[in-house]
């Protein structure tokens, strides 16, 4: 791909696929990579609405074929179907072209009751059937980056509602034991790297000291800072940070807007957050503000809202979904988006104004 101008006043004349070194699992990523919650089918409890999977797929293979080197999914979205179609959609590639593949582990649906919450659990037998399932269905041998999904609780999940340091069922597998779990798996060549999705940093702490915490994966965005404190603790320790929802699943697109919100399925989980609720105005605000910031720069408002994560200290790549070819599009150039002292001061100042969110508006 060539090197593209994204604006002319600011030092942004770069790849649009820049990369960055994944802590030190060796893995050199772009700054943005393609994420598969969205594209994974209806009819389970977290879904988006209903896909295509041809589109899906169609849009998989454009991020990679535009230079994007690695994809996130997890055991859990769709209960199998998005492993299964990321499989699909690397099978194109030869194994020099193939992206790396990211996915997750802990998340335990009922494919009888696909609408039932998971289950949050680390039990080894039930780790290991799910590594091995995840194997089969995105048809590789190793998988790159081996995520625990969320702290082991031994309870139902509720996204939004627990973010996982609540009191843990009898029956949950202590931190200590499952750590210890994706240490061994990684001994055993089944893993590439392991890491944290979801953890704070005094669980963080207690895995780093019995194996290296290699990524962790907060959610960041411009409305969700909650995990400024996350990412400074991986900072401090070596370790890679990849963020998700960078977007704040679409509220931060510059394409969003009320009405939309007012017409999202009842398939959507979205219809029932609170950020497309009670909190919709003031972040619609937000994304409305960075639109200045996105015509300085000759790029989208989402590349702007993807660019501020990129820009905080720590971070090495965002995880941006699409189920459409041209949705990728839309983000494929905030890597390159360099913001200046002046723009990051401009976002802030939105931020705090907007009262949208919560967390520091600064690092």
């Amino acid at each position: 791909m060539t090197n593209e101008t994204v604006n002319q006043t600011a030092d942004t004349t770069v790849s649009p696929l820049d990369t960055a070194r994944l802590g030190d699992t060796g893995m050199e990523i772009t700054r943005v990579g393609f994420g598969s919650w969205a594209a994974s089918g209806s009819g389970w409890t977290y879904s988006w609405g209903a896909t295509d999977d041809a589109e899906s797929i169609a849009a998989i293979r454009h991020a990679v074929d535009s230079g994007v080197n690695w994809i996130d999914t997890a055991a859990y979205y769709g209960l199998g179907y998005s492993e299964t179609l990321v499989g699909k959609a690397v099978a194109a590639y030869s194994d020099a072209d193939r992206p790396y593949i990211f996915t997750k582990v802990g998340l335990v649906g009922d494919p009888e009751h696909p609408n039932r919450p998971p289950i949050r659990t680390m039990n080894p037998a039930s780790v290991r059937r799910e590594l091995e399932d995840s194997l089969r269905r995105l048809n590789v041998e190793r998988i790159d980056l081996y995520q625990v999904h969320w702290p082991d609780t031994g309870e139902e999940f509720v996204y939004g509602a627990d973010e996982g340091d609540g009191p843990a069922s009898p029956n949950h597998t202590p931190l200590e034991e499952y750590w210890q779990l994706m240490a061994d798996l990684k001994a055993e060549g089944k893993v590439r790297a392991i890491a944290l999705s979801n953890h704070g940093p005094e669980l963080m702490s207690v895995a780093e000291r019995i194996a290296h915490v290699e990524a962790i994966q907060p959610p960041f965005s411009a409305i969700n800072r909650s995990a400024a404190a996350d990412i400074a603790w991986a900072h401090e320790h070596g370790t890679g940070v990849i963020v998700y929802s960078p977007l704040q699943s679409g509220l931060l697109t510059g394409t969003f807007s009320a009405e939309r919100a007012a017409n999202l399925s009842e398939g959507d989980w979205r219809s029932s957050s609170p950020d497309f609720t009670t909190g919709l105005a003031a972040n619609l605000r937000l994304a409305e503000a960075l639109r200045p910031v996105a015509a300085r720069h000759g790029v989208s408002v989402a590349e702007v809202a993807i660019a501020w994560t990129l820009a905080w200290p720590g971070v090495t790549g965002a995880i941006v979904g699409a189920r459409k070819p041209a949705q990728v599009d839309g983000w494929l150039r905030a890597g390159a988006v360099r913001l200046t002292p002046q723009d990051l001061a401009e976002i802030a100042a939105a931020i705090r104004g907007t009262g949208a969110g919560a967390g520091p508006a600064t690092a």
